[in-house]
Formats: C-alpha cells, sequence, structure tokens
C-alpha cells in the first residue's frame, strides 16, 4: 500500500507541476514575486525535453509502482505515459509543445507589461 500510495501521490504533484509549468506565469500576474519559481520550473522543463534528464518525480513513481508490483513507466517516461497518445496524437507532439511554449510566452509578456 505504501508503494502504491508514494506512485499516486508522485503521479499528481508530477500533474501539478506540468500544469505550473503552462500556467505559472498568469499566476505571477497577480503574485508577481512568484515569477522566480515559475523561470526555474520552466527552466527544469526545458532542460528534462531538450537534454532527455531525468524527472525525480518520475523516478520517484516509478520506484513506487515496480514496489507496488505495477508495471514500470516506459522508458520514455512520464509524459509518453499519461499525455503523449492519450490526450492528443503523439504525431502532433511538436505542436503542442510550440502552443504550450507560446502560451508561456505571452503569459510573461502580460507579466512584463503588467506592471504595478
Amino acid at each position: 500500500m505504501t508503494y502504491r500510495l508514494v506512485a499516486d501521490l508522485a503521479m499528481v504533484v508530477h500533474f501539478t507541476f506540468l500544469a505550473y509549468v503552462v500556467v505559472g506565469g498568469f499566476v505571477a500576474w497577480r503574485w508577481r514575486r512568484t515569477i522566480w519559481a515559475h523561470l526555474a520550473v520552466v527552466c527544469w522543463a526545458l532542460l528534462s525535453v531538450t537534454a532527455g534528464v531525468d524527472c525525480p518525480l518520475t523516478v520517484l513513481e516509478d520506484w513506487g509502482r515496480r514496489g507496488a508490483g505495477l508495471p514500470a513507466l516506459p522508458r520514455s517516461g512520464f509524459i509518453d505515459h499519461y499525455i503523449e497518445g492519450v490526450i492528443y496524437p503523439e504525431q502532433y507532439s511538436g505542436v503542442v509543445r510550440l502552443a504550450l511554449a507560446a502560451v508561456v510566452t505571452v503569459s510573461y509578456a502580460g507579466y512584463v507589461l503588467r506592471r504595478p
């Protein structure tokens, strides 16, 4: 039961992290100091996607899944398992990444233009 709880919590935190990657810039419009946390999160996401650095949340979830007797996450990781091919077709991953980058860029533009 403990391993399954670790795996499930890691998955929930991972989805929360990804949501923050997308909307965190808009959150900073209201709470301006959070922009630094969002910049760190975006840098980590970029590093993970471009350099293939393993995310600790993926490693933790995989550990919990194995300990609970569940199948491991695929070698391609969290996004391939839960998002690509589930929420949108895999062949559109480049378009989706560009759209998400555009959302983050718009949020940063709004942050800069929205001076207190």
